[in-house]
C-alpha cells in the first residue's frame, strides 16, 4: 500500500476513533441508567442545556469550553476528553499494529477497543458489567478465530475454556471457602470471551496485568479508612490487560520466551 494512502487511513483512524469516542460517552452515560441512546439530545446534566454542534467537536470543544457548560458553567469531567482521547489512540494502534496482517482484524480490535472502554468506565462507575456487551465480545472472539494472524484457531477455543473455567474456579472457591463472592458473575463471563477473543497465552497475561494492576491500586484502597469490607470492581483491571495482551501481548511473550532461551 502506497505511503500516501496508508497517511489518509491512519488520519482516517483518528477522526473515526475521536467519533466513536464520543459516541461511546453517551452510551457510558446512558445505558446504566436505562436511557434512550438517541433521545433526548446530547445535553448538560445540570442544567439541560442542549448541545449544538460546536459544542460537541470531540477534544476541541472540550479544551475551547475549558472543561465548563457553555450556560451554566458548570465543570464537565475530564472523562469525556480521555475516553475521546484514548479511542482515537486505540484506533491507530489498530492500524499500525494489525493492517499489514488482516484489515478485518485491524477492524476488529478498534471495535474491541470501544466496547472494552465502555466495560472499564461503566463498571468502575456502576460496579455492572452489561450482557450486551459480553455478547458483541463473544461475537468478536468467534471472528476473532478466523482473522488472528498471530494465534491459531485452537488456541483460541483453549483460552475460551480455560478463561471461564478458571473464574468459574475462582467465583465458587471464594463463596465456599470466604462465604462471600470474591468477584461478580459479570467477570466470570467476562472471562470466558475474553478468552475466546485473545486465546489462551494472551488470556492468561491479560491476567497477570490485571491482578498486578490490582494489587497495585486496592491493596493500598483496602488500608484506608472505610476501605475494609467494601467491594471494587475488578472488570477495569481486566480490560487494561485485555487492552495490553490485545495489542502487545505478542511481543511481550516472545521477549519473555526469548529470556527464557525458548
Amino acid at each position: 500500500m502506497g505511503e500516501e494512502l496508508m497517511i489518509a487511513v491512519y488520519i482516517l483512524a483518528g477522526v473515526l476513533g475521536l467519533c466513536i469516542g464520543s459516541f461511546l460517552n453517551v452510551v457510558i452515560y446512558r445505558l446504566p441508567l436505562g436511557m434512550s441512546l438517541s433521545k433526548p439530545a446530547s445535553h448538560c446534566t445540570k442544567c439541560d442545556y442542549v448541545l449544538r454542534w460546536y459544542d460537541n467537536i470531540p477534544v476541541l470543544s472540550y479544551i475551547m469550553l475549558g472543561g465548563k457548560c457553555r450556560k451554566c458553567k458548570q465543570k464537565i469531567s475530564p472523562r469525556y476528553m480521555l475516553v475521546e482521547l484514548f479511542s482515537a489512540l486505540t484506533y491507530l494502534l489498530s492500524v499500525y499494529m494489525f493492517w499489514d496482517i488482516s484489515i478485518v482484524y485491524a477492524v476488529l480490535s478498534a471495535l474491541t477497543s470501544s466496547v472494552l472502554i465502555c466495560v472499564f468506565f461503566i463498571d468502575l462507575s456502576h460496579m455492572i458489567i452489561l450482557d450486551r456487551f459480553q455478547i458483541i465480545l463473544l461475537l468478536f472472539g468467534v471472528v476473532a478465530i478466523f482473522f488472528d494472524g498471530y494465534t491459531a484457531w485452537y488456541d483460541h477455543l483453549i483460552g475460551f475454556g480455560a478463561g471461564g473455567v478458571l473464574f468459574l474456579l475462582i467465583y465458587y472457591g471464594a463463596i465456599l471457602l470466604l462465604k462471600k463472592e470474591g468477584l461478580g458473575f459479570g467477570d466470570v463471563k467476562l472471562a470466558f470471551v475474553c478468552g475466546l477473543l485473545l486465546g489462551w497465552q494472551k488470556f492468561l497475561l491479560a491476567m497477570l496485568i490485571a491482578s498486578i494492576s490490582a494489587c497495585i491500586c486496592l491493596i493500598p484502597a483496602r488500608f484506608k479508612r472505610g476501605g475494609e469490607g467494601k467491594e471494587f470492581p475488578f472488570a477495569p483491571f481486566i480490560t487494561v490487560g485485555v487492552f495490553i495482551a490485545l495489542f502487545f501481548g505478542e511481543i511481550i511473550i516472545n521477549w519473555y520466551l526469548g529470556i527464557l532461551g525458548l
